[in-house]
């Protein structure tokens, strides 16, 4: 498995991420993962699974710190009086004394001043609760705010990101900053599988379209991508992406297909003004 490094984090490239998964969902296909090789395992107080999580980890057979475990603060946990008791919520249901790393989950949804979470965040990781810190959804300019806030490096900004949203601007501006990218809804929510550029280059490789999306993202410098599934069927083809590499003429083919109308996911009330 390739691993993104930054400030000492060591991230595998491809990580299961378990949003918009119930609870049995969780308990019948982590599991699954967790054997297949997964060892990146992405959840958030909001998806209502870290419960699942935590005892899916557990009874895998995995050791715990083999697995790169990441969760997510949600808005209305940003406040002092309840930040840190959240995190210790989500560690109980996690079945763990710590995650690999925390998340800041929206940069918008909460009045409470960005200096304050900043400050939560880096308290958290000097207990001990999470190895690493990071953000999810901020633009360049709050990215550089929050890096400008916080004591201790971010690692990772976590965004949408696929073949049809670019996100050079900001890959530009994480990789200056030190941050790494994770990637989220990395097959477009499955409109990737029927993308016929996608499909070509795929068959000149014998892999699948989505392979192939998953596969230009994780051979971009300081990208992780973040992948789901509800069926364990499709497992072993998510995690066959290490056995072939795209040219760089297929990596621009795909590059192209970035369209000004290719944001899937930008909630009300959540989303930043987007670069």
């Amino acid at each position: 498995m390739m691993q993104v490094t930054r400030h000492g984090a060591q991230i595998p490239a491809l990580g299961f991420g378990t949003f918009r998964m119930s609870e049995p969902e969780v308990a019948e296909v982590l599991p699954a993962a967790l054997a297949q090789g997964f060892r990146h395992v992405d959840t958030a107080q909001i998806y209502e699974n870290e419960a699942a999580v935590g005892a899916a980890i557990a009874r895998s057979g995995v050791p715990r710190d083999q697995i790169f475990l990441t969760t997510k603060v949600w808005v209305s946990n940003f406040g002092a009086d309840r930040f840190q008791a959240s995190v210790e919520d989500s560690l109980r249901k996690l079945k763990t004394d710590h995650v690999d790393l925390l998340l800041l989950h929206w940069p918008q949804g909460s009045d409470v001043p960005r200096a304050v979470q900043m400050a939560e965040l880096n308290k958290v990781r000097s207990r001990g609760l999470t190895r690493h810190i990071g953000i999810s959804n901020y633009t360049m300019a709050q990215m550089q705010e929050a890096v400008a806030l916080s004591e201790a490096p971010l690692v990772s900004n976590q965004v949408e990101y696929h073949p049809y949203l670019s996100q050079a601007g900001l890959m530009a501006a994480a990789t200056a900053a030190g941050l790494s990218l994770t990637a989220y809804f990395s097959l477009a929510d499955g409109k990737v599988a029927h993308d016929p550029v996608l499909a070509e280059i795929g068959a000149a490789h014998g892999k699948s379209a989505a392979q192939v999306a998953l596969r230009w993202l994780v051979q971009q410098p300081g990208v992780i991508a973040l992948t789901k599934t509800a069926k364990v069927a499709r497992l072993a083809e998510n995690a066959a992406l290490f056995d072939f590499a795209l040219t760089g003429a297929e990596m621009a083919a795909i590059h192209a297909l970035a369209r000004p109308d290719g944001r899937i996911v930008s909630p009300e009330g959540l989303a930043p003004q987007w670069d």
